[in-house]
């Protein structure tokens, strides 16, 4: 049987906010009037499946995994909120077949990124951090070997989106030539121009950078055979994601000399807490940074992150709208209108309905409004694949029999009432 939440005070509306989600972010929710809790650490197992399921909207960061076993036990969760650029780590799908919809900030680290990209850029050539490594070992190498400028070096980035695209930018005024590769058609930015292929980027680049989601067509798009088609000496950066990397084929080529460094901020398996230790074929590797998924961790993005999937979860919680979402139908609502009892006006009751997006459905939502009369005063709907978003603003006088009446349609998966 479909679920239905009444209205209820926001004192009572519980969020959990995990992983040490930056205090902007607990702040704006708590002046919302929502009843915040949060903590530093990821869970998982049991642990996990008992704060979901109290919490009516949860927050996560990267660590935290919310299977589909999860989420279905989570009978009071409304809205999920990835306080990072990714998702992965929500099984989206599974989400979505419940009314679940899931928020994130793709885009508000993405400078943070842009930047470590270029600093790893030069430090590479510079061999820095070797040289660190033999100075706090008290060796003084003051030679200029392996050493060399960025400025006139051909950077290949591999996803030109908005991380990709910044690092261009910055690139270019260091002097640099940029090609890059998108698979999508992508509008140059400065002097920047497409490589014909990937294969051809990666024979042109003196160093690449790679800024690509994890799909199935990215799984391991950096292999053996793709290592040999760079420049000998060449180096490759990956900010994106673990799985784009075959990292064995990584060490073996920068061990045997094909090529001259990297720098890895991702990796396929990562470590659940600061207490776990780090394991990888690259510890050790010549003129390789290693750093721990810190390239979106400045205190500048985790505040502007903290506060955009803050504000998606507040929007949709006090008045439905989903823009922002990324696993069910974004839909922008207006204000609901203005409620004052001391002078008996009442704004209009909001219906928000998730239903199964199949044949006859909308026939079927508009024959329940029309049996209960209902006066409805704003109609909004969405469809994305299977499911559906249709949201009521109606006369309060028809609002409970019309909520009764949607709880009746075979298609319904979820309903809530505002007012």
């Amino acid at each position: 049987m479909a679920e239905t939440m009444t209205s209820f005070p926001k004192s009572k509306i519980r969020l959990v906010l995990l992983e040490g989600v930056h205090e902007d972010g607990r702040s704006a929710l708590e002046r919302e009037g929502f009843d915040v809790q949060s903590q530093d650490g990821a869970l998982e197992g049991e642990a996990l499946a008992e704060t979901a399921s109290s919490a009516h909207a949860l927050g996560i960061r990267s660590k935290t995994q919310l299977t589909r076993g999860v989420i279905e036990r989570s009978g009071r969760l409304l809205a999920i909120g990835c306080f990072c650029a990714g998702t992965n780590q929500v099984d989206l799908e599974g989400a979505a077949r419940l009314g679940i919809p899931v928020f994130n900030a793709p885009f508000s680290n993405t400078r943070s990124v842009a930047e470590m990209t270029v600093c790893e850029v030069i430090a590479l050539h510079r061999r820095m951090f070797d040289r660190s490594a033999l100075m706090h070992a008290g060796q003084w190498d003051k030679s200029a070997a392996g050493s060399h400028e960025v400025r006139g070096r051909t950077l290949g980035i591999v996803g030109y989106g908005h991380i990709g695209s910044q690092v261009s930018v910055l690139a270019e005024a260091l002097g640099m030539r940029v090609i890059y590769h998108d698979v999508d058609s992508k509008l140059p930015l400065g002097n920047a121009r497409a490589a014909g292929s990937l294969e051809e980027l990666l024979g042109e680049s003196d160093i690449v950078t790679l800024h690509v989601p994890a799909t199935t067509g990215t799984n391991t798009m950096i292999d053996s055979a793709r290592l040999g088609l760079m420049k000998p000496g060449a180096m490759l950066i990956n900010n994106a994601r673990g799985s784009v990397v075959d990292n064995e084929a990584l060490g073996a080529a920068l061990r045997n000399g094909r090529l001259g460094g990297a720098a890895l901020d991702v990796f396929p398996v990562e470590p659940a807490s600061a207490g776990e230790a780090f394991e990888s074929v690259l510890r050790g590797a010549p003129n390789v940074i290693l750093t721990p998924h810190v390239g979106g961790s400045t205190l500048e993005a985790q505040a502007s992150i903290a506060q955009e999937v803050a504000g998606k979860l507040a929007r949709f919680i006090n008045d439905g709208s989903t823009i922002g979402a990324v696993n069910v139908p974004q839909v922008d609502l207006p204000d609901q209108g203005r409620r004052d009892d001391a002078q008996g006006e009442t704004r209009p009751h909001r219906i928000l309905h998730f239903h199964r997006n199949v044949p006859g459905v909308l026939r079927r939502i508009h024959e329940v409004i029309a049996s209960c009369g209902a006066n409805v005063s704003g109609e909004y709907l969405r469809t994305e694949g299977e499911l559906g978003y249709v949201v009521l603003d109606v006369d309060p006088t028809a609002g409970t029999e019309l909520v009764e009446g949607l709880r009746t349609v075979p298609e319904t998966i979820r309903t809530r009432v505002l007012w």
